[in-house]
């Protein structure tokens, strides 16, 4: 009889000792929200890329890039989830660009032949980029037709619509450069006007994240 009140005693210390620590579980860290879902970008039914645009990747094309140039005739852009979100502003100014950048992209918008790049360019519509990328791939051995356009192309390029602050001084640009299939990389980055002229900042920890491949 001892016996079978002392098992009684130890399965209900075992329950209360069970139910004191499910009552101490830290609880879950609520999910990230799915910025597809909640914030998604490159809607349909955009209207012409704002002219300042042009004047922004002008100046950053002035190098030759080492191949030739095709940009898809949509714009195009992502924000990796990167801890929420991989743009990671500290300032009011950087907010400002965020934010900027994210309405900015939440449609597609239509760029045209208005750039100011020396060594030329290609302006593809979705059918056009979506059969350079094959040739890409393809790579010169025939299985797919009609690549004599492209056949000197590694890269259509993708631009983003660019995120301003304020004064217009500084800007959010990503650029998203995709050769077919899973080949292809990407970034957003931070560019300023110095005196009348567009540039690339220095890498900060604002945009530091929000570079990828695949």
């Amino acid at each position: 009889m001892i016996w079978l009140v002392a098992a009684v005693l130890v399965v209900a210390l075992l329950w209360i000792g069970r139910g004191v620590r499910s009552w101490k579980k830290t609880p879950e860290k609520p999910a990230v929200a799915d910025l597809g879902v909640t914030s998604p970008l490159n809607q349909p039914g955009g209207d012409a890329a704002p002219i300042e645009a042009y004047e922004v990747y002008s100046a950053l094309y002035e190098t030759p890039a080492g191949e030739p140039l095709a940009f898809g005739a949509d714009s195009m852009t992502d924000i990796p989830q990167v801890n929420g979100s991989c743009l990671q502003p500290r300032t009011a100014r950087e907010r400002e660009m965020a934010d900027a950048f994210e309405a900015a992209n939440r449609q597609s918008h239509r760029w045209e032949n208005r750039f100011s790049i020396a060594e030329g360019y290609r302006i593809l519509s979705h059918d056009e980029a979506l059969h350079a990328q094959s040739c890409i791939v393809d790579g010169g051995q025939g299985r797919v037709k009609r690549c004599e356009d492209y056949k000197q192309l590694r890269h259509v390029r993708y631009l983003g619509v660019p995120g301003f602050d304020h004064a217009h001084e500084r800007a959010l640009v990503s650029v998203v450069k995709e050769c077919g299939g899973d080949c292809g990389s990407g970034g957003i980055f931070e560019v300023e006007k110095v005196n009348g002229h567009w540039r690339r900042t220095d890498a900060s920890e604002f945009t530091r994240e929000c570079n990828w491949m695949y």
